[in-house]
């Protein structure tokens, strides 16, 4: 029932680009996985695309990977949720902790 009510992505979509630019800019346009710093870029989901529409375009929902661990991540998105959630809500403080000072 998944693959029939599954909707095609488009990259070209306003919602889904301006949802990829604020992702490359809260990260900073560089790879968030821990010691990376690989230079192609892919904006990931961190919960599912096709499984929750509700959060395609939370920017919270997003972030920044170089290719090969997009590639790494791909089918395998829930063994990373925590890890990527986590990096995400740390970047969330400390730019709250920033406009606080």
């Amino acid at each position: 029932q998944y693959k029939q009510n599954r909707q095609k992505r488009n990259f070209n979509n306003a919602l889904y680009m301006k949802w990829r630019r604020g992702v490359f800019s809260r990260d900073g346009f560089v790879c968030q996985f821990p010691g990376c710093c690989g230079k192609s870029l892919n904006a990931h989901h961190i919960k599912r695309y096709a499984h929750h529409p509700e959060l395609r375009y939370k920017v919270n929902n997003g972030i920044t990977l170089c290719v090969a661990h997009h590639k790494m991540t791909f089918k395998n998105e829930e063994n990373y949720e925590r890890l990527f959630t986590y990096i995400v809500s740390m970047k969330s403080k400390n730019v709250k902790n920033k406009r606080n000072v």
